[in-house]
């Protein structure tokens, strides 16, 4: 039973109000003055407080104040026969919440106890009942997807019920989850069937990493638009729902889409992509300069600065660029100083914070507790922007009038399942995709390319393939597998075939 306090000079009045909270289940504690209130507070720890602004001896406002010292997390409403402004203000001030002008109404105060007492549970029951009512359209979207665009559906209609889920008090976390996992089943299988045909015929192919430029920002560029495009590395669509809020105030959003990142999903291949316009293997063929092989102790993205170059002089365009990589919140403290003085059409940053908080979830106890399930990563993120450089960054650059680009270049995925796998000693480290020699997984769940040439990734070898995790699987070796699987379950790993993996945000935003 949920308990009110109501303090209020005149309470005899209000009887058929207390009559009727009690017969709708309500424990009415009252009070006729402040102290007696406040004296009640300290005895007692109500679910809500109605609290009268004109009383004798200590006004509304004080005792707002005491009450608030002693329990901050209990709402007030304020019930008042003046609209005066001050005083309106003043108790918006003390972190009211609500404010209602007498005389009020039964439907009124129920409103209210709606509001701040039950609005948690009402939600609850909203969201648990509305996912129940549309399991079995998501189902059907689900098993008729046949487009990247009907994928690109069913990932925006996953994210929005996880987000949603992960609000309220939900039982429904199970069942999405199961829908999570056919839906990715369902997509490895597309991928499988479709991605070679997007070589093959290049000009039917959807928006993939090599087109950003092309298709994306040269056009605003024509347009003689000022451009400025973030990438954030390792940065999943249901991140970018998660810290859009926080740029609501001074950005607006003109276009969200979905791209599909190249295989394997991991920065090498994805992001130099991107920057090249370029396949891989392209990258490989005409600026072997700037390829690094998966064996190479080196950095796979050292050059990205002279691929965009090498793009730009490709297509003959004349534009001036800057080119910047944040790896720490001090040097993104640096460039945002430097922006006022901001003049070139083109400007690309690249942040490597999410892809850090994921990796050092994977080696560090603490992070893992941390961030130990996908709301909780989610949150992280959000906490990140919040109170990061970036945001200020963001802020400043909608200040100079730009038009801003927020993508990534491959997502992760939470992986669950450990399956062996035999390859070669040169074969790579990555757990979501291998390439080597006799390359042998006895998973059924797996996407081999026994030609990497024809979808545009380089050979090491002449004997080399590509072999890619699906769902949330990851690959270990038969040496200390039991080890390793333990240590890796539960990691956000990317570089396989996953919807969160692949499909991936590409949204344009301008000042407001």
């Amino acid at each position: 039973m949920s308990q009110i306090l109501w303090a209020d000079d005149e309470i005899d009045l209000l009887q058929p109000y207390i009559i009727y909270l009690k017969q709708k289940d309500y424990d009415v504690l009252t009070a006729t003055n402040g102290q007696d209130a406040i004296d009640l507070c300290h005895r007692e720890r109500p679910d809500i407080i109605f609290l009268d602004e004109n009383m004798p001896g200590l006004s509304g406002l004080e005792v707002l104040q005491e009450i608030k010292r002693l329990h901050p997390e209990i709402p007030v409403v304020m019930i008042t026969k003046s609209e005066e402004e001050r005083i309106m203000e003043q108790a918006i001030g003390e972190k009211i919440a609500d404010y209602l002008i007498k005389p009020v109404n039964p439907s009124q105060i129920l409103l209210c106890l709606k509001k701040h007492i039950h609005q948690r549970d009402i939600l609850s029951e909203h969201t648990n009942r509305t996912y129940r009512e549309e399991f079995q359209d998501i189902s059907y979207l689900i098993d008729t997807a046949s487009t990247l665009e009907e994928w690109q559906a069913v990932e925006r209609t996953l994210t929005r019920w996880e987000l949603d889920l992960q609000t309220v008090d939900s039982s429904m976390g199970e069942m999405l989850s199961m829908q999570r996992q056919q839906a990715n089943a369902a997509f490895a299988k597309f991928i499988q069937r479709h991605y070679e045909d997007w070589f093959t015929n290049p000009d039917r192919r959807p928006l993939l990493s090599p087109d950003v430029f092309k298709r994306v920002v040269f056009p605003m560029l024509d347009r003689g638009e000022k451009v400025f495009m973030v990438v954030i590395d390792n940065f999943r669509y249901d991140q970018w729902k998660t810290i859009q809020p926080l740029l609501s105030e001074f950005l607006s959003v003109t276009d969200e889409q979905l791209y599909c990142s190249i295989l394997p999903t991991a920065t090498q291949y994805a992001r130099n992509a991107i920057f090249s316009g370029l396949m891989p293997l392209q990258i490989q063929q005409m600026y072997p300069q700037y390829w690094v092989e998966e064996e190479d102790e080196e950095g796979k993205n050292l050059c990205e600065k002279d691929l965009i170059q090498t793009m730009l002089d490709r297509y003959r365009r004349r534009e001036q660029f800057t080119y910047y990589k944040v790896n720490e919140s001090e040097f993104c403290e640096k460039i945002t100083r430097q922006f006022k003085s901001l003049q070139t059409p083109l400007n690309i940053v690249v942040l490597n914070f999410i892809d850090m908080l994921s990796h050092s979830r994977t080696e560090s106890k603490m992070m893992r507790e941390l961030a130990g399930d996908e709301a909780a990563y989610l949150s992280l993120t959000q906490s990140w922007f919040r109170h990061s450089p970036t945001y200020f960054m963001l802020r400043r650059i909608a200040e100079l009038g730009y038009r801003v680009i927020i993508t990534t270049d491959h997502g992760t995925v939470r992986v669950q399942n450990p399956v062996q796998i035999i390859g070669d000693k040169n074969t790579n480290t990555n757990l979501r995709y291998k390439v080597g020699k006799s390359l042998n997984c006895q998973s059924k769940n797996v996407f081999t390319i026994a030609d990497p040439k024809r979808v545009g990734l380089p050979c090491p070898n002449v004997s080399s393939s590509y072999m890619f995790c699906t769902g949330n699987d990851f690959f270990g070796y038969p040496n200390n597998f039991n080890y390793y699987a333990q240590y890796y379950r539960n990691t956000f790993q990317h570089g396989g075939i996953s919807l969160e993996e692949m499909m991936i945000p590409l949204i344009v935003l301008d000042p407001k």
